[in-house]
C-alpha cells in the first residue's frame, strides 16, 4: 500500500509525507541561501508548525541531503537530459530528496519514494516536472534497487 492510501482512521504514513514536504521547503531555502543544515533545521523548527510531522525524519532528510549533495547529484547525473546547472531549483531539490531515500533508506520501498517525489513535483514543481522526476528516479531505482524492483515486477 502506498503512503497516503490508508483506510479507516489516521494515516500512519502522513507524518513522513509531511516531513518530506517540510524538508523540500527547507532544502529549497538552503539552495538559495547556502546556510548550514543546522541553521535551516533550527529556523524551520522555530518558525513552522510541526504538529503531525515526523520531526526526526525531517531533520534526517535535511541533514543527509546537505551532507551528501555531491553524491546525490552524481547519482542522478547519468539520467539527466539537461545540465544540472540549468535545472529548475525545485526539481533539483526533489531529485536530491528522492535519490537520498533510494540510496540510503532501503526501509522505504522504492515505489513509495518515487510516488512521494511525484506528489511533491505535482504540488511544487513546474507543469511537467513530474514526468522528468519520474524518469530520473525510476532509472536510478533500476540501478540501486534493482533486486527490489525486479521482485515487484515478478522478474529474477
Amino acid at each position: 500500500m502506498a503512503e497516503g492510501r490508508h483506510k479507516g482512521g489516521a494515516n500512519p504514513f502522513e507524518p513522513r509525507r509531511r516531513a518530506r514536504r517540510r524538508a523540500l521547503q527547507a532544502l529549497y531555502q538552503w539552495q538559495l541561501n547556502d546556510d548550514s543544515a543546522a541553521a535551516i533545521i533550527g529556523q524551520f523548527l522555530e518558525e513552522q508548525n510541526f504538529e503531525g510531522v515526523d520531526q526526526g525524519y525531517f531533520e534526517t532528510l535535511v541533514s543527509e541531503v546537505v551532507q551528501r549533495r555531491e553524491e546525490l547529484d552524481a547519482a542522478v547525473a547519468p539520467y539527466l537530459k539537461r545540465v544540472q546547472a540549468n535545472m529548475d531549483q525545485m526539481e533539483r531539490v526533489i531529485l536530491r530528496l528522492g535519490a537520498n531515500e533510494l540510496l540510503h533508506h532501503p526501509e522505504t520501498p522504492y515505489r513509495v519514494v518515487i510516488d512521494e517525489a511525484l506528489e511533491l513535483s505535482h504540488r511544487f514543481g513546474a507543469e511537467q516536472a513530474h514526468t522528468f522526476v519520474n524518469g530520473v528516479l525510476d532509472r536510478l531505482a533500476g540501478q540501486c534497487r534493482n533486486v527490489e524492483r525486479d521482485a515487484e515486477r515478478g522478474e529474477q
